[in-house]
Order: C-alpha cells, then structure tokens, then sequence
C-alpha cells in the first residue's frame, strides 16, 4: 500500500513546479505592460512639452526652415518595415524555426541600427546649421522628445542583440520565447510612438 501511494506523491513536485512556471510567465508579462505603461507617462509628458513649446523660436529657425521630410519619411519607413520582420520572426518562432527566427530579428537589428544612424545624421545635420538645443525653446523639446525615442530604439537594438546571442545558446526555450514576446511588444511600441512623432513634430512642424 505503501508503494502504491509513492508515486502521486513523486509526481506532485513537477506539478508545482510547472504551475509556478506558468504563474511566473503571468507575473512577467503583467510587468512588462506596467513598464510599457510608465513609458506611455513619459512620452505623454514630453509630447505635451512639444505642444506648449513648439512655437518658441525665439527667432530663430522653424521646423518648415529645418526638418527634411523625404528623409524622415524614408527613415520612417525602415522602422515600420522592422515592425513586419519582427512579426516574421515570432511566426518563424511559434513554428520552432531557430534559424529563422534568428535570420528575421538579424533583420530587424539592422532595420533599427539604420534608423538610429540616420536620426544621428539628421541631429549632426541641424546642429551645423546652428539649429542646437540651446538656441530655441522649440529646438530643446525637439532634441528631447526625438533624442528620448532613438534611446529606447538603442537601447532596444542591445536588448535584441542580447536575446539572440540567448536564442543562439539555449534555443526557442519557453524563458526565450517570453523575452521574444516582451521584445515585440517593446519594438511595437516604439512604432507607435514615432508614429506619433512624425505626424505632430514633422509633418505638423513643416506646415508652421
């Protein structure tokens, strides 16, 4: 009888373990979107700040004298187009293609990296013309409000960097299939709020 009771109890430690699994999984995701949310705080502010001081030139130049409307439209369009590779990789990742998986968020590391070098070459470009943060009220919550977007993209390209050299190592294990999920939610994220960006500080900032 004694044996016979032995394995439901051997059993039982694997089924906590697996639902402490499954309630960690819950915890992080929950998390995450709270980060995402206190994201959202941030932006909210600094796009206000664009709002009440985006007509403060101090006569100096205007967003229709500076901004170049061809390149960020183009530079807008590597990083909707990064958005879909990623989409591509989670696909690749729900079938378990490593190699895939991997070959598409190379993709949009580069997509990324790309966007950042030319929002630094726009950057070089203004503060050589003399547009530089201090000369305006309107420039300064420029360099913020578009500076602070291309650091969360940095900082996204290192976070992506760091998830497939895990990939790479450990496979599509269900921690790495996680950090795939909450990076796409991130890389989402930053989409929309550029999308935000263009429209209010470029295409609006053009037009004044």
């Amino acid at each position: 009888m004694h044996e016979k009771a032995a394995p439901p109890g051997a059993t039982a430690p694997v089924f906590y373990e697996q639902e402490d699994h499954a309630h960690g999984d819950g915890g992080t995701l929950i998390g995450f979107w709270l980060y995402l949310m206190s994201d959202c705080l941030i932006f909210a502010v600094l796009f206000a700040c664009y709002g009440v001081l985006g007509r403060n030139y101090a006569a100096g130049p205007s967003g229709a004298d500076l901004f170049d409307l061809r390149l960020v439209a183009f530079n807008t369009g590597l990083l909707l187009v990064s958005s879909i590779t990623y989409g591509f990789a989670m696909l690749e990742m729900e079938k378990g293609g490593l190699r895939g998986t991997l070959r598409w968020l190379t993709a949009t590391g580069l997509l990324g990296a790309l966007f950042v070098g030319i929002e630094l070459y726009e950057f070089g470009h203004l503060i050589s013309e003399g547009a530089t943060p201090q000369r305006s009220a309107f420039l300064s919550s420029f360099y913020v409000l578009v500076g602070t977007h291309g650091l969360h993209v940095t900082f996204g390209i290192i976070w992506l960097v760091t998830l497939m050299v895990q990939v790479r190592r450990y496979g599509l294990n269900a921690d790495n299939q996680r950090r795939i999920m909450c990076l796409s939610m991130f890389w989402h994220f930053l989409d929309v709020i550029w999308i935000g960006v263009f429209t209010f500080v470029y295409l609006m900032g053009s037009m004044r």
